[in-house]
Parts: C-alpha cells; structure tokens; sequence
C-alpha cells in the first residue's frame, strides 16, 4: 500500500550559488560518503531528501544526514534512513521507499514512493 509520494525540483544554478555562499552547508546535507559527487548529483540527493520527507509527511527532529541516497545491487537509487527519518517511517508503517530522480537542462528532479507491506499504524484500522 502507498503511504505517501513526495516530488521535488532543484535549480542547479541557485544550489550551486548556495553551496559556495554558505560554509558548511555541503556538510550539513550530505552524508560524508555523497560529498565529493558533482554538482548534478548533489542537486538530485537534496531533491531526493526533501521528496522523501514529503513522502513521510513529518519533518520534525529529521536531520539530512539521516537520508542517504545510496545505489543498490542493481545500480539504481535507494535510500538508507537512520535516526528520526527511520523512526517516522517504522511508526508510519513504512518498510520500502522506492526513488527516482534524474537531471537536464539546468534542474535536478527526484520522486520518492514511502510504501507498507501491512496497515498503517499512525492511522488505526479501516472499517
């Protein structure tokens, strides 16, 4: 079952000129393993993390660090959560976040499905 989608856009110019004006940010966002990856890639990871919260329909107490964009054993995006981002999702029920994201013409894109194999805690049973 669906729990919830999330999409988001990024302007790789306006993320470039954000990381250059603002010490620290590349390590407030990125985990230490995305870090070095270009700009474009960057750009799809934060769109990825902002569409998974999104998804999760909570924010609060979730650091970007704890949304990893990482690739699985077939070369495709996945994500890895820790901290609050896990927490909102194992309370929400969600056990599978499906991604996708891509990049042309100047923009970063990314789609994040939060999925549950069973019922939705947070929400109680449906009659």
């Amino acid at each position: 079952m669906i729990v919830g989608i999330g999409v988001d856009v990024v302007d790789l110019a306006r993320f470039e000129r954000a990381l250059s004006r603002t010490p620290g940010l590349r390590e407030r966002l990125f985990a230490e393993g995305e870090r070095e990856l270009p700009l474009r890639s960057l750009a799809g990871r934060f769109a990825a993390k902002e569409a998974l919260m999104k998804a999760l329909g909570e924010t609060d107490g979730i650091r970007w660090v704890d949304m990893v964009v990482t690739t699985d054993a077939h070369g495709d995006p996945d994500l890895a959560l820790s901290g609050r981002a896990a927490e909102i999702a194992s309370r929400r029920g969600i056990d599978r976040v499906h991604v996708s994201m891509s990049h042309d013409a100047g923009i970063a894109t990314a789609f994040v499905v939060a999925e549950s194999s069973g019922r939705r805690p947070d929400l109680g049973e449906r009659s």
